[in-house]
């Protein structure tokens, strides 16, 4: 039985491409809150570590979980509050490169297998019109770094260096060889 640990619906969508359906999906409820000091990378495995613990599961159910998390240097990019911020963040990384971590947990009964994904990504220089247009859009509610690549903002990605799908929130190759070595079996 696969149980995957996120709300998200590109998460659902991309697991499909490994013609996946989840058995349950059971969000768990973690406080995101980075450390004193504490690193992106680092960051976004502890978060995908701790979300596989949290959920609840029987020993012989395969728990997925995840995070994606966007760096622009040693900073942290979460989840924008609002449009505001928003903003904030399209404008730090207008014109410049930025990372994309996703962290895999995958855990069953004691066991657990982790991998992190690190994807450079450069925004084009937007005009403020743009950053008002993409705003306007809503696409940045609820996502990393305030984008997704996947909608609208894909047109104010020129370059990405690694994985689109882990940009978006789940590297499927990777994903596959921890479901893989957990026993769950893909495009069956």
């Amino acid at each position: 039985m696969l149980v995957l640990g996120s709300g998200s619906p590109r998460r659902l969508e991309l697991l499909a491409q490994l013609g996946l359906t989840p058995d349950a999906i059971r969000p768990p409820d973690i406080d995101e809150t980075p450390h004193a000091a504490e690193l992106p990378r680092p960051y976004c495995a502890r978060m995908a570590r701790e979300k596989a613990q949290a959920v609840k599961a029987n020993p012989d159910e395969v728990v997925l979980c995840a995070d994606t998390t966007v760096a622009v240097g040693r900073r942290i990019l979460g989840k924008p509050e609002d449009a505001t911020e928003a903003a904030q963040f399209l404008r730090l990384m207008s014109g410049r490169r930025h990372r994309v971590i996703t962290a895999i947990a995958v855990r069953k009964g004691d066991k657990m297998w982790e991998r992190e994904v690190v994807s450079q990504v450069k925004m084009k220089t937007l005009s403020d019109k743009e950053t008002a247009g993409y705003v306007a859009t809503n696409d940045w509610q609820g996502k990393a770094g305030g984008y997704g690549i996947q909608g609208p903002a894909g047109a104010l990605i020129p370059w990405i260096s690694g994985s689109f799908t882990a940009i978006v929130g789940l590297p499927l190759s990777e994903t596959a060889l921890l479901l893989q070595a957990a026993g769950v079996e893909i495009w069956t």
